[in-house]
Formats: structure tokens, sequence, C-alpha cells
């Protein structure tokens, strides 16, 4: 790759910062609603069982996103997806 090349790619374009716009405004708008939601629900018991549930969700959450991550840098770097 050229330098004229690498430098074109290192800025985004008008429509790219428009995007990046969007992006930010639903983050905005997904923290917003999370944090006034979970504050309207008020205090709400779990038992222990629902603790482990919601921990072991959230961990293999994680972990399926991470794994299908790794399997897009993976095939990214072999040429699979070509």
């Amino acid at each position: 790759m050229h330098d004229d090349e690498e430098n074109d790619r290192a800025h985004l374009s008008g429509s790219g910062w428009f995007a990046l716009a969007v992006l930010v405004g639903f983050l905005v708008a997904a923290v917003w609603i999370a944090v006034t939601q979970w504050a309207a629900i008020g205090v709400v018991q779990m038992s222990v069982f629902g603790w482990i549930a919601l921990v072991g969700g959230s961990l293999i959450t994680v972990a399926v996103g991470g794994g299908l991550m790794a399997l897009l840098f993976y095939s990214s770097r072999h040429n699979y997806d070509r």
C-alpha cells in the first residue's frame, strides 16, 4: 500500500461522520432508555439461582461473542473469506 492510499483511508468522509453521529446517537438513546427503565422498576428481589443464571448467561454471551470475533479474525487472516 502506498502512503497516499493509507492517508486516504485514515480520514472519514462526510457520510462516514454522519454514520458515526447516528451510531453515537443510538448509543446515547440506548443508555438513556436503560437507565430510565432500571430506575422505573424499583427494588426487585432475586434469588441466588436468579443471580447464578444472570451471571452465567452474561458470561456465555460474552464467550460466544468473543469466539465469533476470533473466528472472524482467523478467517480474515487466512484468506477464507474471499
